[in-house]
């Protein structure tokens, strides 16, 4: 009988740690389920944060008329560093097919800074402000200014930089040609040559600098907001001015405050704008 009972023991302690063993078992394998998941999971994320978007995956989707695809994919070169006045131009055209105005001349007038000369960044830049709604006209300015911006304007601040060394270089071969040459006729070639090459080498400079600090001084902004409303005083409580509409190019002359902005108009209105209205070109 003790023998019976020592039997039914063991195998009732047999089949309860078999039970135990098999329900370990079954959790053990989801909670390893749950794991590999988790882990499939976090690698596609990550291999979707390392994938660098590329100009060539970005031109494709604009081809393929998939803007919103095509920004994203611009959008992302731009936040690894990687600007270019191809890369807002694109950028512009994109936003422009998706009715997004706003943002097509922001890129436009950015692409516009790294490539001043280009034609048809000017052109599509004009033919998208031809569609804001606010009517600005420029102030009326010396005959000589508007030369002076053009002539400006022709090449980039790195093309002009290159323009100088070029002519400082010939120059010095001018000047070294003057100096050693025993013939008259080449020493004024030389000298007088040597003069215009320096003097445009100078111009160069003064352009390429002027180039720089529009480049770098970040004075510019477009208005962001579908309407905003410019008030006199950097507060909510100040005199209502006017209203300018989204689009629209504006001049920062205060940036010292960090809710408010002063800003003025091609056609010399100024007052203060909140700073969440507009985007920095």
């Amino acid at each position: 009988m003790k023998k019976i009972c020592l039997l039914l023991l063991f195998v009732s302690a047999f089949l309860s740690t078999n039970a135990q063993t098999s329900l370990d078992s079954t959790a053990t394998d989801s909670l390893q389920t749950d794991s590999v998941a988790s882990k499939a999971i976090q690698q596609t994320v990550q291999l979707a944060a390392n994938v660098v978007p590329s100009k060539a995956a970005a031109d494709s989707a604009y081809a393929k008329e998939s803007y919103a695809d095509a920004v994203a994919l611009y959008e992302g070169i731009l936040n690894t560093g990687k600007e270019s006045a191809d890369i807002y131009y694109n950028l512009g055209n994109s936003y422009y097919k998706m009715k997004n105005i706003a943002k097509a001349i922001l890129n436009y007038e950015r692409a516009l800074l790294l490539n001043p000369g280009d034609s048809d960044i000017r052109f599509n830049l004009k033919l998208a402000q031809s569609k804001t709604v606010d009517n600005i006209t420029p102030m009326s300015e010396v005959f000589l200014i508007t030369w002076f911006k053009s002539l400006t304007n022709i090449v980039s601040e790195k093309g002009w930089s290159k323009i100088a060394i070029a002519c400082f270089i010939l120059s010095l071969i001018l000047i070294a040609i003057y100096i050693f040459s025993k013939q008259i006729l080449w020493k004024k070639i030389g000298f007088i040559s040597a003069i215009v090459f320096i003097l445009i080498c100078i111009l160069s400079n003064v352009f390429a600098s002027v180039q720089k600090s529009e480049l770098v001084g970040h004075n510019a902004a477009i208005v962001m907001s579908p309407s905003v409303t410019i008030k006199s005083t950097p507060n909510e409580s100040g005199n209502e001015l006017f209203i300018l509409h989204e689009g629209t190019k504006v001049l920062i002359k205060d940036n010292t405050m960090k809710e408010w902005k002063e800003i003025k108009l091609e056609d010399g209105n100024v007052g203060w704008i909140p700073a969440d209205a507009i985007e920095i070109i």
